[in-house]
């Protein structure tokens, strides 16, 4: 039987495009569900404020009558001319293990693009930095995590036959957390804290983080800005993220480092692995789904390190090492064994090199995929 294509244009169509993961790995271990909440979300014109310089069209294809696969086409206008390029990009892509379904699927998105007068198109990507982003193409026996796609094996070889080539790809790595922090880098850290007169922010709970909000969003865009795909928040972005994560910080192990301006100059996010709660949570925080949130952060069995940004005026001037140091000083008290990254670009040197100081493995490789148009 031939695939259908249909467009979501409705919100039962939305709802029905973001279930749709839920039923493809539901008996897949290694799957981390989103937040279906947070999905739609991200996926809705009206909520997001990532459509004040996008415009997306998604798709469902059907198989015999059932969904079969999903894409989402983004154009982003401020990623087109802030970096001089004419392409589009693919999101928000699940497919089962049909080469007729993915054909068609990528091709929908393709003469969308195309239409609009792209010359490539290229993905996954999302909207913005902090959707999720690559396709998994190693590290398929692995946890997956809350911030980062997980995908079958058999996704990339579909893109592959379909000419799409690689353009960046990203390296996770497990950091083994030291069974404990030896008294000299303790006395080191105290040293560059009084020396340079900078502080830990003292929190005890999240609303402590928020004077500091605007100076963090100041270090992201600073030293994201050169970032494979990255573009600048606007105002209204800020808000949407700050409202979506930061009433979620755990004091324990999300570092700021002020100055003594009172100035954030220094950033470490991590948070413990929610994957075995939301799979439990079937992606539903309410009515049962935040005691398993609640237990995971109790009970942590790993850590998830989401992002981390210094100044530039204060790179290689050892604030790294002291977050760092912070977070696996309660990793050690909390029992906490590893600590997994999210994707760094492969050619980031820089970040790869933090982790020379400890027992670690390149464990997993996404991939931004793409193609001509």
């Amino acid at each position: 039987m031939s695939i259908e294509i249909k467009e979501v244009l409705t919100k039962d169509d939305l709802k029905k495009f973001v279930k749709f993961p839920f039923k493809l790995y539901k008996d897949n271990q290694y799957w981390a569900p989103p937040f279906l909440k947070d999905e739609i979300k991200t996926l809705s014109s009206d909520i997001n404020p990532a459509f004040e310089y996008c415009k997306s069209k998604y798709w469902l294809a059907y198989k015999d009558g059932e969904i079969a696969g999903r894409i989402a086409a983004i154009i982003n206008n401020t990623l087109i001319e802030k970096w001089n390029v004419r392409k589009a990009r693919f999101g928000w892509i699940d497919f089962i293990d049909d080469n007729e379904v993915s054909k068609v699927l990528l091709n929908t998105a393709e003469v969308w693009a195309r239409e609009n007068g792209l010359e490539s198109i290229e993905g996954p990507m999302g909207f913005t930095d902090l959707d999720e982003e690559g396709m998994l193409v190693e590290g398929f026996e692995e946890q997956g995590s809350y911030p980062m796609i997980y995908n079958y094996p058999y996704y990339p070889g579909h893109l592959e036959r379909l000419g799409y080539k690689k353009e960046v790809d990203w390296l996770e790595f497990e950091i083994k957390v030291p069974d404990e922090i030896p008294e000299k880098i303790v006395r080191v850290n105290n040293l560059i804290l009084k020396r340079s007169k900078l502080r830990l922010l003292d929190a005890k709970k999240a609303k402590a983080y928020k004077p500091y909000i605007p100076g963090f969003w100041n270090i992201i865009e600073e030293a994201y800005a050169d970032i494979f795909g990255a573009i600048p928040f606007t105002e209204k972005q800020k808000e949407f993220y700050t409202e979506q994560y930061f009433g979620f910080l755990i004091p324990e192990y999300s570092k700021f480092i002020i100055n003594e301006k009172d100035e954030v100059v220094a950033v470490g996010l991590a948070f413990p692995s929610f994957t075995k709660a939301l799979r439990k949570a079937k992606g539903r925080l309410f009515p049962f789904g935040v005691f398993h949130m609640l237990y995971a952060i109790k009970h942590p069995e790993k850590l998830d390190f989401y992002l981390i940004g210094v100044k530039k005026e204060y790179i290689g001037h050892g604030v790294i090492s002291i977050m760092m140091n912070e977070i696996n000083k309660n990793a050690i008290k909390n029992g906490i064994k590893f600590c997994e990254t999210s994707g760094e670009l492969e050619d980031n040197k820089a970040v790869q090199d933090m982790w020379r100081h400890y027992e670690h493995r390149q464990h997993k490789r996404r991939r931004c995929f793409i193609k001509t148009l």
